[in-house]
């Protein structure tokens, strides 16, 4: 019964562990581009773009409408024979018309301004694109750092359970030293605070795992927002190598924000070329076949009937509508704003470019040497502990040692999460951050 009882529970654990799937930083990713809410909406958005662009909608095409109208009059008429002088008076008259057809009209030529209308277009749907580029970057960004900020809490949980265990020991031998009369009972209830201030500790770091774990679900759309996420990489990776220079140019090529002022500065000129279009002249042409029906009460004509075609031509051109000079001083205007905002773009894009690459180069700098410092505390927490052991350090200086050790750890660790968010940053600029995907 009992093999049974193992083997039951053997099977479960497995059935669990396989149910939790393992993510890389890639599957994050794909997961939630396919399923993150923010993210399907902006695809959405880019698609009434792209449907918007068409030759229809600027109005290349004629339209054709087929119609239909009724109408009737009720009317009581007096009339006066000129010769005679006889009045003749009917009431309630009831004539009736039916119309009935197709009618044709096309804008030939008007202006440039339908040529301009589907430049606008083209360029609203590249800008569409640019603006669904721009939103699944700052997904990415954003989603990265979550992945690696839920790997850093999950480290300084495993440091917190390490330093907890350290001060569990040291209560344990002080418990059994305090019995038999080597330590007082200072030491002991020292050592119980100690042990007791690193459970909280503990604790406090497993809620700030927990809130890491539910923002990682809500990016991902994960129906479950407390569902576990096993990660395939348990340390913070820093494998890039960069240059100033190449992300410089690599910013000023492919960054989404600056090709969005491009597109910005090319709307404003096409804007420009349709309020120009009026001083030209335009041409329409149109057409119809239609039925008409008249039906008269008292005439000495019973009905009327008319089926056949009729077309027409117009051509004219607007001399005056007192806005004109107005919109193209406000068109001139808003070209110049737009290459202004460029300028300022390109500016700010240089200063924050500068900052994170010194923060970069900085960050590297002070990895190096939390690297060695953690090394010197990991030697100091050894030799602190061999000489607890023999009764030549006191409970204060131990915890001391320990302290020390537990502050190089989270240092690193917090140079390490800071170099990683650094690096996000400096690819999502240089518009490389898709790089997260390969």
């Amino acid at each position: 019964m009992k093999r049974i009882i193992i083997f039951t529970i053997i099977c479960c654990a497995i059935g669990n562990l396989q149910a939790q799937q393992h993510y890389t930083l890639k599957s994050c990713l794909e997961t939630g581009l396919e399923q993150n809410y923010s993210i399907r909406i902006v695809q959405n958005e880019k698609q009434i773009s792209k449907n918007n662009a068409t030759l229809a909608n600027a109005g290349y095409l004629p339209t054709l409408d087929l119609s239909a109208k009724y109408s009737g009059t009720i009317d009581n008429t007096e009339s006066l024979n000129r010769e005679t002088g006889e009045k003749t008076k009917t009431n309630d008259v009831f004539d009736q018309t039916l119309n009935a057809g197709l009618n044709f009209n096309w804008t030939l030529f008007d202006g440039f301004k339908i040529q301009a209308s589907y430049a606008r277009l083209k360029e609203l749907e590249q800008q569409g694109e640019t603006l669904a580029r721009i939103a699944i970057e700052d997904f990415i960004a954003e989603l990265t750092a979550e992945y690696y900020n839920y790997i850093q809490q999950q480290i300084r949980l495993k440091n917190f359970r390490y330093a907890m265990s350290l001060s569990k020991e040291r209560l344990r031998i002080v418990e059994e030293r305090y019995i038999v009369g080597n330590f007082s009972r200072l030491d002991l209830q020292q050592a119980r605070v100690d042990y007791n201030a690193d459970r909280t500790q503990h604790m406090k770091q497993q809620e700030a795992v927990q809130a890491s774990l539910i923002r990682l679900n809500e990016l991902m759309a994960n129906a479950d927002m407390t569902q576990p996420i096993m990660l395939n990489d348990s340390i913070i990776d820093l494998n890039a190598i960069f240059s100033f220079e190449e992300l410089w140019q690599s910013t000023l090529k492919n960054n989404a924000n600056l090709l969005k002022s491009e597109q910005n500065k090319e709307l404003a000129s096409l804007e420009m070329k349709t309020v120009k279009a009026r001083n030209f002249p335009y041409l329409k042409v149109n057409a119809g076949y239609g039925y008409t029906r008249n039906k008269y009460e008292i005439s000495n004509t019973r009905f009327r009937d008319n089926l056949g075609f009729n077309f027409g031509v117009t051509m004219g051109i607007n001399l005056f509508d007192g806005n004109r000079r107005r919109e193209i001083k406000n068109a001139r205007i808003a070209i110049n704003n737009a290459q202004l905002r460029q300028n300022e773009l390109k500016q700010t894009l240089r200063a924050d470019l500068s900052n994170l690459w010194q923060a970069y180069q900085n960050n590297m700098q002070m990895l190096k040497l939390e690297r060695e410092n953690l090394t010197t505390a990991i030697e100091n927490h050894v030799i602190a502990s061999e000489r607890y052991m023999l009764g030549n350090l006191s409970g204060i200086e131990m915890r001391e040692a320990q302290k020390s050790l537990l502050d190089a750890e989270e240092r690193l660790l917090t140079v390490q999460y800071d170099t990683k968010m650094c690096e996000i940053s400096l690819l999502q600029l240089s518009g490389n951050i898709t790089r997260y995907l390969e």
